[in-house]
């Protein structure tokens, strides 16, 4: 205490301090909470959500399968002869010609069998020369009734014996012949060797079916998918319709096609059922090789310059607050419209945030609209009914009012907007939830 400050003066001095400080710390505190009611509550509601962009552009609808690519026509080359292989005249990726010679099996043992057939082709027509001049003696006599009617049947059944005789060695004969023919293998069709089989000095047999010495693909520029179709999805597959698909070979790369055949035969792997589908294929830079994997994408419906949105926002659940602010908007509209509701707000209300099922397909039928959710210009969280279309997996054709290209669709929630929402106010307690929220409308 000064020496000029009286005892009873000190007490109001602190106290007009004290008033001062509490002056300044409320103006604070109004501050602060007015700067988090102009600018906290937006930088929450923007930062509190994930976004996806609506776009325009294509949608394309597909049915996706995996298939082998193969030549259109392929013929398997054999022997009917068994031997050894002498000489090998075409090896693979050689282009032969319809003729060619592309092998040749051992042909010691062939020519011996056609020289003994040739040999019993002589002792035959030998013993049908001998039958005809004593048929002739005993016709003779049996004229002059010399001999007796047995000795002229005897020489008639000799002759007849021996002529057969010789049809049967002359048709050996020219058995042993062509299976000398048989000995060099020729190309049945002009095309590319894509499989050789055997090698020189191998041995091959042929006793109970042709052994493949050479596989022929007749001409490689055509080629042919043949795709398994679950059976779910084979009914949206039809003769004619476009494809496209992609190899491993090259990946970046997008190689077109055309459904030519849906064959009736079906088969089960696993208890699931698939039918397979003849895709023909263009190969004229020939880049497409026999076996090779295709991934297969069978064009359904195609949406032009249309708007579309990613399929995260037609799956995102909005939570209870955003359903209360969004009733709490509906209700002050219809007030300000004298009680009149917003078209389609009562359909927004029963499918709040879920997508229609089955939307959007050929010949299926329109589903209810779904909601997608944005901030509008105030920066409330808001939604608006849309009619989906088709999807392509990623993306699903949308339609409705209110909807522009460019938009910032809600597709998702941080982590955080529980805590922040717990936390929205600095003069508020956190409250602990009632129940799970429920994903319903409002």
């Amino acid at each position: 205490m000064g020496p000029f400050e009286s005892p009873a003066a000190v007490p109001f001095i602190r106290e007009d301090n004290v008033r001062k400080t509490l002056l300044v710390v409320g103006l604070v505190v109004i501050a602060a909470v007015a700067a988090w009611l102009i600018w906290g509550g937006k930088s929450k509601a923007t930062g509190s959500y994930r976004f996806v962009t609506l776009e325009q552009g294509d949608v394309e609808e597909v049915v996706e399968s995996t298939g082998t690519l193969n030549p259109v026509t392929t013929v398997q080359v054999g022997t009917q002869i068994s031997g050894i292989i002498a000489s090998i005249y075409a090896d693979f990726n050689d282009h032969v010609q319809e003729g060619q010679v592309i092998a040749q099996v051992d042909t010691t043992l062939l020519a011996i069998a056609v020289r003994d057939a040739q040999a019993g082709m002589d002792r035959s027509e030998a013993e049908l020369r001998q039958a005809e001049r004593e048929y002739r003696r005993i016709s003779d006599l049996f004229k002059q009734n010399l001999v007796a009617e047995t000795d002229f049947n005897t020489a008639q059944y000799n002759l007849d014996v021996a002529r057969a005789s010789v049809k049967s060695a002359r048709a050996a004969l020219q058995r042993s012949h062509q299976n000398l023919d048989y000995s060099t293998i020729h190309a049945p069709i002009s095309g590319t060797v894509i499989e050789r089989n055997v090698d020189v000095g191998q041995t091959v047999q042929a006793s109970f079916s042709a052994p493949q010495l050479f596989l022929i693909a007749a001409d490689l520029s055509e080629m042919q998918i043949l795709a398994a179709v679950d059976e779910s999805d084979i009914g949206q597959i039809a003769q004619g319709q476009e494809t496209r698909f992609y190899v491993q070979a090259y990946p970046e790369r997008t190689f077109s096609g055309t459904v030519r055949q849906v064959r009736l035969q079906s088969t089960t792997e696993e208890n699931v059922v698939n039918y397979t589908v003849v895709v023909n294929v263009a190969n004229p830079d020939r880049v497409l090789l026999p076996g090779m994997s295709a991934t297969v994408d069978f064009l359904v419906a195609t949406a032009h310059d249309v708007l579309k949105v990613p399929n995260a926002a037609l799956r995102f659940r909005p939570s209870e607050e955003m359903i209360a602010d969004l009733r709490a908007q509906r209700q002050k509209q219809r007030q300000e419209e004298g009680g009149s509701a917003q078209p389609g707000a009562a359909a927004a209300g029963a499918g709040a945030g879920r997508p229609a099922e089955g939307a959007g397909g050929p010949g299926q039928a329109r589903q209810r609209p779904t909601l997608l959710w944005y901030l509008n210009e105030q920066g409330e969280v808001t939604a608006t009914p849309v009619q989906v279309g088709i999807s392509d997996g990623q993306y699903t054709e949308v339609s409705g009012r209110n909807l522009k290209a460019g938009m910032q669709i809600i597709a998702g929630v941080s982590q955080s907007r529980a805590v922040e929402s717990a936390a929205s106010s600095p003069f508020q307690q956190t409250r602990q939830s009632s129940g799970p929220r429920r994903p319903g409308g409002f």
